[in-house]
This record gives C-alpha cells, structure tokens and sequence, in this order.
C-alpha cells in the first residue's frame, strides 16, 4: 500500500541547467534521513518551468542514483490527454512506482470530463496511478464521488493526493473507497489530522528541509500515538507555515540555499524571496537548528 513519507523533491539549478551534483546530493538527504519516497516532477519542481528533454534528463539520472533504495513517483499529469498518456507510458518505461496525474488545470472540466479523463490513461498504461487534487492550482476540485469512481472503476488508480484542505472530503473518500485505496495529505499542516481520519501519509513540502522530522511525525501518527503526534504537529507547524510564505517551492529552495545544498536559482516567473521573507525565514530555520 502507498503510505508513509514521500518528499515532493525540488529541482535544483545553475548556470541555467539542472545542477546534477545538488540533485544527487538531496536524493542522497532523504535516502539518509527515513523518507518513503521521493515524488519528481511535482508542483514543487518546478516542473511547468523544464523542457521535455531536462525532464527525460532528470528522471532517469534519478531512478539510476536511487537504484531501488526507495519508491519513486513521477508527475506525469497535464491539461492535453496525449501529452499525459505519453508521460505516463514514459513513467512506466523508465520504471516509476507510481505515476501522480494532476486534475487538468485551466480547462475547468466537469466531474465526468474528469472521470473519462483519468479511466482514459488508467485504460491503457498499467503502473499504480495516484490522483492529484489540487484545486489551489488548478482551478478545479476533484469531488469525493469522482474519486472514489474512478478508484473502484480502475484497479491501478491506488490512492489520491488530496491537497483541497477539505477534511469533509477527505473523510467521505476514506469512509467509501475500496480496500487498499490510500488517501495521501497534500497539505503539510493537515498531516496529522487527515491521517487522524484515516489517511496514509504524506507527500510533502516541508520534507524538502526536515526529511528526518517529518518522516518521524508520519510514522507516529501511523502507529496510533496522537499524543505524541500532537507534540510532533505542534513543533512543526512553524516550519510547514514558513513553507508557504510565499509561493511553493520558492522558500523551500531559498532554505535549502541557506542549508548549503543548492544555489539559489529559479525558473521565471518564479523567483527569489522579498528581502523581509527571507529574514524571517532564516530566522526560523534557525530556530529549527536547520542552519
């Protein structure tokens, strides 16, 4: 089953090109420091910002240097169905555990558009598929009907990425999906309760910095111990915020700079930190002991 600690890796750059050695050295960090797995070509990949030919690049530098040491889920989701039936054949070529396919963005499509839409690729390629909700991004909400539609419809549809924020949701999809189906929190502060309800882990921002914190806090709350799942939650919730205090994944790779394990490079639009965000992040990062 799909569960655990799975980090959605960002993509490190210099001089305009994937830094191979930085990327080598955080899959490295997390094969070091207990996470599950580790998601490319994920939100915070920046993804939208890599050519086709980095992103073939990437995942198989990747899947060499991993080497079977962890699962690897790649993001093979767009708004063009060719081009995501594509990716994901590519996915299962390259020998991807999952492939993680986002609702189509920008389109709005109906809930049937999107029932057809992911029956279409779960159809015709056979890895594990795990939707991706994020209607933050996208525009568009994935209902709890849909999702659990298509996770009866399609045997290789294994689990969501529910990042709606949406509790009520994420409980109706737990309570009626078919045995095995894995609910996974896309959202870093709705870690404990979403597994509290049933969910089977995370895929996360925040890993990015603190593999070892939030990998232990998942495998605590998976064994049942909310005591000390609160304590864990509560001692992280200033980390995932700083997460987020400005668009993903621009202060996870600025804390990663300060960490000294990337140079800080974007790809337009995205860009660095205002000056008094990265103060205040430096400052919690210390706090955290990170630097």
């Amino acid at each position: 089953m799909l569960q655990g600690t799975y980090v959605a890796l960002v993509t490190p750059f210099k001089d305009g090109s994937i830094d191979w050695t930085a990327l080598e050295g955080l899959l490295q960090f997390h094969i070091d420091n207990g996470t599950t797995g580790i998601l490319l070509l994920g939100t915070t990949a920046e993804t939208a910002g890599l050519a086709s030919d980095e992103k073939d690049a990437l995942l198989r530098f990747a899947i060499t240097k991993i080497s079977g040491k962890l699962p690897v889920m790649f993001g093979t989701g767009t708004n063009n169905l060719h081009q995501s039936l594509a990716n994901t054949k590519k996915a299962k070529e390259l020998g991807a555990d999952y492939a993680l396919i986002i609702t189509p963005y920008y389109i709005k499509p109906t809930q049937k558009g999107m029932f057809e839409y992911f029956k279409a690729i779960a159809d015709k390629v056979d890895i594990p598929i795990v939707i991706y909700n994020v209607p933050g991004r996208t525009g568009v909400n994935m209902s709890a009907a849909t999702t659990v539609k298509l996770a009866k419809a399609c045997p290789n549809i294994v689990g969501t990425k529910e990042a709606s924020g949406n509790l009520v949701q994420a409980t109706q999809i737990i309570r009626d999906a078919p045995e095995g189906f894995s609910l996974m929190c896309g959202e870093d502060a709705l870690n404990l309760p979403t597994i509290a309800i049933g969910g089977r882990g995370t895929i996360s921002v925040t890993a990015n910095v603190a593999p070892k914190l939030v990998s232990e806090h998942i495998a605590t709350c998976l064994k049942g111990d909310f005591t000390l799942a609160a304590k864990q939650h509560q001692a992280l919730s200033k980390l995932n915020d700083l997460m987020f205090i400005e668009t993903n994944p621009i202060p996870a790779k600025e804390a990663l700079h300060m960490m000294g394990m990337l140079e800080l490079e974007f790809r337009s639009p995205m860009c660095p930190l205002e000056d008094h965000n990265r103060e205040t992040l430096k400052t919690g990062l210390q706090e955290y002991k990170l630097i």
